[in-house]
C-alpha cells in the first residue's frame, strides 16, 4: 500500500465562499456560517452544502428538507460572521438583530451584507463522518446586491477571520497541519494582550475597557483571558 503524504496546507489552494445557511423546521430556526455551498448541475440548477452533524443547523434541515443560503458581500461585518458562525441556534436568535426576508416556504435568509440568496429543496444526504453532504435542488433564487461576494480567503487575509472547530476546513494543531492563526514571532520581550475563549479572536491590549466586546463573536470583557503574545 502506497505511504500517504497530505500537506494540509495544499486545502488552502481550493476556492470557495462564505455563506449563511438556515433553516425552519416546525418551531426552531437556526442559522450557521458555511464556506461548503457548490452548484453542481446547471440542469436541474442543482447544489450541496457539507455541515458538521453536531451543528443545530443540521438537524433543523433534517427535519425541514430544505434550507437557504445567503452569498456574504465583502461588506459583511465580523459581528454578522460571528453571530452565525460561533454561537448556537439552539439559544441564540440569530436573526433577531438581521436584516432577513421570508422564502415563499417560510424560511428566513438574511438580506444584509448578501450578493444573492438560494432556497433549496433537500434531495439527498450523504454520511461523510463527521459532516453531511446535503445535496439540493434549487427553488429559489434570486440576486440581492451587486457587491463582490466574499471569499474564504478574503475572510482570512483581509478581515483575520478564524476557522470554527466545526468547520469542514478547521486544521487542528495536532494533525500536523500548520494551526489556522500562526504564533506570533518571538519578541525579546514579553507582549501581553487578550483572547476570547469562545472564538479566539486576540486583540494586543494591556487592558480592556468594561465595555469591550469581541468583534469576531460579540461576547463581552468577561469572556476574555489575559495571554502572552
Amino acid at each position: 500500500m502506497a505511504t500517504r503524504n497530505i500537506d494540509i496546507k495544499a486545502f488552502r489552494s481550493l476556492s470557495c465562499g462564505l455563506y449563511v445557511v438556515s433553516a425552519k423546521g416546525g418551531d426552531k430556526v437556526a442559522g450557521c456560517i458555511v464556506n461548503t455551498f457548490l452548484q453542481v448541475t446547471s440542469t436541474p440548477a442543482r447544489v450541496t452544502i457539507a455541515i458538521n452533524k453536531e451543528n443545530f443547523t443540521t438537524g433543523v434541515i433534517c427535519e425541514a428538507g430544505r434550507f437557504e443560503a445567503s452569498v456574504l458581500a465583502e461588506s459583511a461585518p465580523m459581528e454578522l460572521i460571528g453571530r452565525f458562525g460561533f454561537h448556537t441556534s439552539a439559544d441564540t436568535d440569530k436573526f433577531a438583530d438581521t436584516q432577513h426576508a421570508i422564502d415563499p416556504y417560510g424560511v428566513p435568509y438574511v438580506t444584509e451584507h448578501s450578493v444573492a440568496h438560494f432556497g433549496v429543496r433537500v434531495i439527498d444526504k450523504v454520511d461523510v463522518g463527521t459532516h453531511y453532504v446535503f445535496v439540493g435542488e434549487v427553488e429559489d433564487a434570486e440576486v440581492l446586491s451587486d457587491e463582490q461576494p466574499m471569499t474564504y480567503a478574503y475572510y482570512h487575509l483581509v478581515k483575520g477571520g478564524k476557522t470554527p472547530p466545526k468547520a469542514s476546513s478547521y486544521e487542528p494543531a495536532a494533525s500536523g497541519g500548520a494551526p489556522d492563526s500562526a504564533p506570533a514571532p518571538a519578541a525579546e520581550s514579553p507582549r501581553y494582550g487578550w483572547r476570547c475563549m469562545i472564538c479566539g479572536y486576540v486583540v494586543e491590549m494591556d487592558e480592556l475597557p468594561d465595555d469591550f466586546t469581541c468583534p469576531m463573536c460579540g461576547v463581552g470583557r468577561d469572556m476574555f483571558e489575559r495571554v502572552e503574545l
